[in-house]
């Protein structure tokens, strides 16, 4: 039997790592003249994740766990297009709203075929990853948060290229 707490850690240290690659590359890219648009979002967004590492926690401690190996594929699909987008993207890749003056948005890798394939990656993980273990509450409720919060965030970062990378 697959257990919760292993998997449920190395996530948390996958995110803070990123946290801190994302930082790295957040003062580079201001360094180099990046402006970021909508910035008092991020910590919407950081709520919105911090919540379902907690809530996911608690849920399976609360309820229990029971693995759900068809939550497999799609929860390891949003980590390989997670790391395809960030990969793709390099040092350009950040957790804010940043854009280059006269830069375009990247279309190789993943982005030939998807306009935002990092948050498609995340889309699947919050779903995923709880229902692996039975924790279909905190699925279904931080998803749904993720749903709105993504939606305002893409408006804004489709208007911030259309305003400033062109």
């Amino acid at each position: 039997m697959v257990t919760f707490l292993p998997i449920w850690g190395l996530l948390v240290l996958q995110r803070l790592a990123e946290i801190r690659r994302a930082r790295q590359n957040t003062r580079k890219l201001l360094q180099e003249g990046a402006r970021e648009f909508a910035p008092r979002h991020y910590q919407v967004m950081v709520l919105v994740h911090v919540c379902w590492f907690a809530a996911w926690f608690f849920e399976v401690a609360l309820q229990g766990s029971s693995w759900d190996g068809r939550w497999l594929a799609p929860a390891l699909a949003g980590q390989l297009l997670r790391a395809w987008a960030q990969q793709t993207l390099g040092e350009r890749w950040t957790t804010r709203i940043l854009v280059i003056r006269h830069e375009q948005p990247v279309e190789s890798g993943p982005f030939r075929f998807l306009r935002h394939p990092n948050y498609w990656g995340v889309v699947l993980e919050l779903l995923s990853f709880p229902m692996l273990f039975g924790a279909w509450r905190t699925s279904l409720l931080i998803s749904l948060a993720n749903a709105m919060l993504l939606h305002w965030r893409i408006r804004m970062e489709e208007q911030a290229w259309k305003t400033f990378g062109n």
